[in-house]
């Protein structure tokens, strides 16, 4: 797809993105998606880049330093990790992220969540977050999360924009409409954090049962849509010095 088609479609289809400057003054929680080797690590599986791909490298990259403003500072993190039982598909997509492989890993760049006592893990069999926190009792991981912290604001990231992301987002909104989810108000999409991957026409017209995917328009598309169902979308995130902190 050509680049000024794309251009074209952003016009048509435009998403107004704001600055957010994180001052501490409302409690916001950050939430990671899916920053797992399987989908961000070259080589690392079916779904994972098969060479460096700028997108998804600037996201990690901006994960990465979101993650380490919040941990600085105490403020709570919560990181989903897809995670599969290897019998279990996941149509349309092939095998990916098996439980106890690699591919359902933190990536290295972010490993170190594992021992901060602010961050929160949760793996999930299936491409809606919101849907993977919920516990075999009923409860939700995720709501406790929100509940128990007194989040107002949450800040997304992650991979994919159009997919993963855009289902815990839109599930999310629903769920604060509810009020399921008090007291949280607000829903923010870091656009720059967020990534996708890159299937273009050429190549999906010669495999089988393969739909296109180009990259850009997907990602510009995820974040027009979730901005559509009432999330805010930023296209910089700035931070407060370390001697401030989150209510």
């Amino acid at each position: 797809m050509s680049v000024q088609t794309i251009d074209l479609l952003k016009e048509e289809l435009p998403v107004h993105q704001e600055s957010l400057h994180l001052t501490g003054d409302t409690k916001t929680g950050l939430v990671l998606v899916d920053v797992v080797n399987g989908f961000c690590t070259v080589g690392a599986g079916n779904l994972a880049p098969r060479q460096p791909d700028k997108q998804i490298s600037e996201m990690v990259d901006e994960s990465v330093r979101l993650a380490r403003v919040f941990c600085d500072r105490k403020w709570p993190v919560f990181a989903f990790l897809d995670s599969h039982h290897p019998d279990i598909p996941e149509p349309p997509y092939p095998p990916h992220c098996i439980v106890g492989t690699e591919e359902s890993e933190l990536v290295p760049a972010l490993k170190w969540l594992e021992n901060e006592g602010n961050v929160t893990l949760r793996r999930k069999d299936c491409i809606d977050g919101f849907l993977g926190s919920v516990e075999e009792d009923g409860s939700n991981v995720f709501i406790n999360w929100v509940q128990s912290n007194q989040i107002k604001a949450i800040l997304v990231v992650g991979i994919c924009t159009d997919i993963c992301v855009l289902d815990f987002v839109c599930t999310t909104l629903s769920a604060r409409n509810r009020r399921l989810l008090v007291p949280l108000e607000d829903v923010i999409v870091y656009s720059r954090g967020c990534a996708t991957f890159d299937l273009p026409v050429d190549v999906a017209k010669t495999a089988k049962d393969v739909v296109a995917h180009p990259q850009e328009l997907m990602h510009h598309i995820g974040l027009y849509i979730a901005k559509g169902r009432g999330a805010k979308v930023v296209s910089e995130v700035s931070e407060v010095s370390l001697n401030t902190k989150n209510p």
